[in-house]
């Protein structure tokens, strides 16, 4: 199982979401492609309901602890509750190329 497919299976069983989705950008950085480095994970829960956007990441980085320690380098994170989620029209940012990319 890839790394992108273990932790949209992990952070559904843990956060029940409305909406999931990990993307593997590990080839947008230096670290170049199939490394399992970089992930960009949009998540929306009820769990984030009356939580901070401090709070939120929190959760999600103490969750996924062990994963940071054994080799994920970055994680773009992208929290939201259902209201919020409906009120972006269910729409997430872009994520920029790493400065190191084609330099």
């Amino acid at each position: 199982m890839s790394k992108q497919a273990e932790l949209t299976t992990r952070l559904s069983q843990a956060f029940a979401p409305h909406f999931l989705q990990v993307e593997n950008e590990s080839h947008m950085h230096s670290s170049g492609r199939g490394a399992d480095s970089h992930f960009k994970v949009v998540l929306v829960s009820d769990c984030f309901e009356g939580l901070t956007k401090v709070a939120r990441h929190r959760k999600v980085y103490q969750f996924l602890a062990e994963d940071l320690q054994k080799g994920i380098h970055a994680l773009a994170l992208h929290l939201y509750n259902k209201a919020e989620w409906q009120a972006l029209n269910e729409t997430f940012p872009k994520s920029p190329n790493c400065l190191g990319v084609g330099q």
